[in-house]
């Protein structure tokens, strides 16, 4: 590598997510540029859907589903074959709607005459008729033309994601791409046997982009940002097609999946694939990495980083950190899009949710009101990692500042906060400052319902432009809450969603099945709470999340203060996250969280509110000891 010019690319791996670019490689490109570093970005997610996903690569699909015996052929592979000329027709025209480049096509789309129908369309069957023959009547209107054809382009596109799976790559999903490889996976062997296999179609494409992006950057560094286990695979396959035509190219692999998956890393079989493995926030452990290559560092005096010693396969991995200060938030720079192809992602309309909408349908440029969560005490959370235990703002002016650039690169005024909670204050703050400045952004995040979000405060952030915020609810019960250290209470949370509600805010509850300690009339009451939320207009959105026990949590690292016992951890020196559990109620949270997820969804339209909540359950659960009217009651007494 050249001593004085390092030039250092960052890649999105596949996959993430098609209608926004993941933001890890926009902040660490933008801050190497402003410490004088040449640095470019690629996102090799959107880049292999739309391989995939044309007229070539739909025809070398159809001739993999050819091959396959009839035996082996699905229903969608079926299907496909059966409309394989209307499929290649119309595919191209069908991805600059979902691009925003041909809105007139809306009108075809949603004759439901022009697209080729697979299994997928099934699921309108169980939408009901409004009276105007059509099934989506309820849900889009007869103003949804729009929308309704996105739907309907969206199931165009999951039935060819099928096809994928099921004549291609049997791994293959647009967001959870071969995740069970890596997911709180303890050992690395099938990751390592997967890699070995000859590539499938979805690899030869992967590793065509691949070679393509070097060819255009000629980088001496490639980092691989990894936040989920479903982008794991297609990291390493990149990492595979570096190594095995560009062995001079430094590869390093960091991201959210490695800070929180990697921490006792210890398979010398990983650094075949990669030079370096960092943990936590990127910029310092980068900068010291730089250094060393520059030959101004010492191999010792890296910062977060594995390592492993000698040339041999077999040498052992070592975790240098040498200690050193993080790069303050303050001074991480403004993250830039520049290199990723923002006209390209697609708006999919999925999920007939109002707040998953918004994480599938436009592009947002995200950015982070502060680093780490200000409360950081939730039992069933990472507290003691970086990425939450470390707590940093910037002022509302540099934030601003940050904005307004990030406005005039896109050209894009809608904003997601993807902080782990934004701190109310510094939104107040914020708030008054974009005010003042007359941005006119759009933006939505995630918050704690905590009482500081007055409705006053709540007003404030809707002129600012706040259109919906999300925030963890968990399970509407005070005794959970309480174990969980949540910091709240139902009736608080009823009040503040009430507010932003009023405000003209969207709110998205997140919820929690399957706490330790849960017992199935918690369950039940739980959903009365829900319930009477949604009644009485304080959330128009959820969703149930079962809990899972890290290792990294409150509850993974002490269990026994809340009541359970941990499962031995499997033996393995590749990933350490998820961790099984035997809670002593004996209670079974997946027959409950069917039941959980049908209300939900029902409540979302109106529908159930007026209902007994044990209707949702197909057995016998006992009656709620919730007193109805109690979320009323408490609103009325704010």
């Amino acid at each position: 590598m050249p001593a004085a010019t390092p030039r250092v690319l960052s890649v999105i791996p596949p996959m993430t997510q098609l209608n926004t670019p993941y933001p890890s490689t926009a902040y660490l490109t933008g801050f190497l540029r402003s410490r004088g570093v040449a640095a470019f970005q690629e996102d090799l997610a959107i880049a292999l859907v739309l391989r995939l996903l044309s007229r070539d690569g739909l025809a070398r699909t159809g001739e993999r589903a050819q091959a396959l015996p009839e035996r082996r052929r699905s229903p969608a592979v079926q299907s496909f074959l059966a409309q394989q000329d209307r499929y290649l027709a119309t595919i191209g025209p069908v991805i600059a709607f979902l691009q925003g480049r041909d809105g007139t096509l809306a009108h075809r789309i949603a004759g439901r005459a022009w697209l080729p129908e697979g299994p997928r369309f099934a699921a309108l069957d169980v939408y009901e008729d409004d009276g105007s023959g059509d099934p989506l009547g309820w849900a889009f209107g007869a103003l949804g033309l729009a929308d309704k054809a996105k739907h309907l382009a969206t199931l165009y596109l999951n039935d060819l994601a099928d096809v994928l799976r099921d004549a291609v790559d049997a791994r293959f999903e647009f967001v959870r791409y071969a995740e069970q490889l890596a997911g709180s996976q303890p050992t690395f062997d099938p990751l390592a046997d997967a890699l070995a296999q000859p590539p499938t179609l979805v690899d030869e494409a992967l590793a065509a982009l691949t070679h393509e992006a070097v060819a255009r950057h000629a980088p001496d560094v490639v980092l691989l940002s990894v936040p989920f286990p479903g982008s794991v695979y297609g990291a390493f396959r990149i990492a595979q097609a570096i190594k095995a035509q560009h062995p001079h190219i430094v590869t390093v692999l960091g991201g959210g999946f490695v800070n929180t998956e990697l921490r006792e890393l210890s398979d010398p079989r990983v650094f075949d694939f990669f030079d370096y493995v960092t943990l936590d926030a990127g910029e310092r452990p980068l900068l010291a990495l730089l250094e060393h290559l520059r030959g101004a560092r010492s191999r010792q005096r890296l910062v977060r980083t594995f390592v492993r010693e000698g040339s041999n396969a077999g040498g052992e991995v070592r975790y240098v950190n040498l200690m050193e200060a993080d790069v303050a938030f303050a001074e991480v720079g403004t993250p830039t899009w520049d290199g990723l192809p923002l006209q390209s992602y697609l708006s999919l309309l999925d999920m007939l949710n109002p707040m998953h909408r918004l994480w599938s349908d436009g592009r947002w440029n995200k950015l982070t009101v502060a680093h780490g969560c200000y409360w950081k005490k939730c039992s069933f959370c990472d507290v003691n990692l970086d990425y939450i235990g470390r707590y940093e703002g910037a002022s509302a002016q540099v934030l601003a500042d940050r904005i307004e650039a990030i406005v005039a690169e896109t050209g894009q005024t809608g904003f997601h906060f993807v902080d782990e909670a934004a701190p109310p204050k510094a939104l107040k703050a914020l708030a008054t400052e974009l005010i003042a400045r007359g941005t006119g952004i759009s933006w939505w995040g995630n918050v704690r319902f905590e009482k500081t979000f007055t409705p006053d405060l709540a007003e404030l952030l809707a002129d600012s432009g706040c259109i919906a915020i999300s925030g963890g609810l968990e399970v509407a019960s005070d005794r959970l809450l309480a174990l969980m250290k949540k910091g709240v209470s139902v009736e608080q949370v009823a009040r503040v969603t009430r507010a932003f509600s009023d405000a003209g805010i969207l709110v998205h509850a997140y919820l929690m099945y399957g706490f330790p300690t849960q017992t199935v009339q918690d369950t039940v009451d739980a959903l009365e709470y829900v319930r009477q939320l949604f009644e009485n207009g304080c959330i128009q959105s959820g969703f149930f999340h079962r809990f899972a026990c890290t290792v990294h949590s409150p509850v993974g690292q002490n269990p026994e203060e809340y009541g359970v016992t941990l499962a031995p951890l499997p033996p393995g020196g590749f990933a350490k996250n998820d961790v099984a559990f035997i809670d002593p109620t004996g209670v079974d949270h997946d027959a409950l969280g069917a039941g959980l997820k049908k209300a939900i969804y029902n409540y979302m339209h109106g529908i159930g509110l007026e209902q007994d909540v044990r209707m949702w359950f197909p057995f016998h659960v006992p009656k709620t000891t919730v007193r109805p009217g109690r979320i009323a009651r408490a609103l009325a007494a704010r």
